[in-house]
């Protein structure tokens, strides 16, 4: 019986144009692993001549108390162009923002995640705060687990296309911060697991 033979994720990395310091440490970190990568053009709140169409102004203040940067809508839509990104190449995405630092076992968990897709559906690589965990499976060098509160922050998660998918629809009005929405377990019903370390 021949071995099934593993795809490599698709690989993200979300970038301003001309962040070249950031991009550079990008390059340092991913060329010394064996994954091929690409840079995905972030977009640039402050560029926008308007809000988009989804974002909810008086639905943010309500619930936020005032209303979401230009920043924060410029960095929703950039994932929301990287989880089109994922469902139009049908492969699971490993998506990046350019300020991530990898870990030693970061390989590892890369090509256990790939080898086994049945075990997870969207896992968070990165976390700003430390939260309670639940494990669920120890492998020695990192653990999956499922975190007991947001630990925040999104700099790193990996995504198969139909999570993806579901994440575009729930995300058709933006009324939250990137982070905080794929926390959102109501909105969308995804629980993340997550790697530890």
């Amino acid at each position: 019986m021949n071995p099934v033979e593993l795809i490599d994720p698709l690989i993200l990395v979300i970038s301003l144009p001309g962040s070249t310091e950031r991009q550079e440490r990008v390059r340092a970190q991913l060329s010394k692993t064996q994954f091929s990568w690409e840079f995905l053009e972030a977009v640039r709140g402050a560029a926008l001549a308007s809000p988009p169409k989804e974002y909810q102004p008086k639905k943010v203040r309500r619930l936020l108390g005032f209303e979401l940067t230009p920043n924060e809508i410029g960095c929703f839509l950039s994932h929301k162009k990287a989880w089109q990104r994922c469902v139009a190449a049908n492969r699971p995405t490993l998506i990046f923002e350019d300020d991530f630092q990898l870990m030693p076992h970061f390989e590892n968990v890369i090509s256990y995640l790939m080898a086994h897709p049945e075990r997870w559906s969207a896992v968070r690589l990165q976390g700003l705060f430390l939260v309670d965990q639940e494990l669920l499976e120890d492998l020695g060098k990192f653990r999956i687990v499922r975190n007991q509160g947001d630990a925040v922050g999104a700099t790193a998660y990996m995504i198969n296309p139909e999570i993806a998918k579901r994440l575009l629809q729930a995300s058709q009005d933006l009324y939250e911060p990137l982070d905080h929405f794929l926390e959102h377990h109501s909105k969308h019903g995804i629980k993340f697991v997550a790697i530890d370390p």
